[in-house]
């Protein structure tokens, strides 16, 4: 489980490089087909984070990884190449928590609807989604607790 904490914090942390593994080991290709891989531009500069896809039509990913234009990117096993499992998708809309701090990260989840969002996953089920880390991927990591912004959540995304 470690591998995949270490993996994922380094996905979902704003400053971390997402084409290497820290502290961890390549997952079997196409095994995580909730993974998604989000581009953004934020004030101009191109950022990356991670998420998870909770419906066919929803992404929860961190609020700190807000965007002036986000794609989200399913299906890659590698990102650094073009696989043809790989489906990049505009997202429509950007739904951060109306809690969200960016001074404290405090409520720093979101979620993402592309045209059709690493999250702490155990027995099939998000149970977070990375809110701030070391740059460097080592622990500690720190995380959202999913179940506790669930009414939130299934309220946003069936109104929308």
């Amino acid at each position: 489980m470690q591998p995949l904490l270490l993996l994922l914090a380094s996905l979902l942390s704003s400053g971390a490089r997402t084409e290497e593994i820290i502290g961890g080991h390549e997952a079997k290709p196409h095994s995580r087909p909730y993974m998604v891989f989000l581009q953004l531009l934020h004030n101009g500069n191109k950022r990356r984070c991670g998420g998870v896809l909770v419906r066919e039509d929803f992404v929860l990913t961190a609020a700190h990884c807000q965007g002036s234009s986000i794609n989200v990117t399913l299906g890659a096993h590698n990102i650094k190449e073009q696989e043809e499992t790989q489906q990049v998708i505009a997202v429509r809309r950007a739904i951060p928590h109306p809690a969200y701090n960016p001074q404290n990260f405090s409520s720093d989840i979101m979620l993402l609807r592309g045209d059709s969002g690493g999250p702490l996953v155990c027995n099939n089920v998000a149970q977070g989604i990375v809110s701030y880390g070391r740059n460097n991927g080592t622990p500690p990591g720190v995380f959202i607790k999913v179940s506790h912004f669930l009414p939130w959540i299934k309220r946003t995304m069936n109104c929308l």
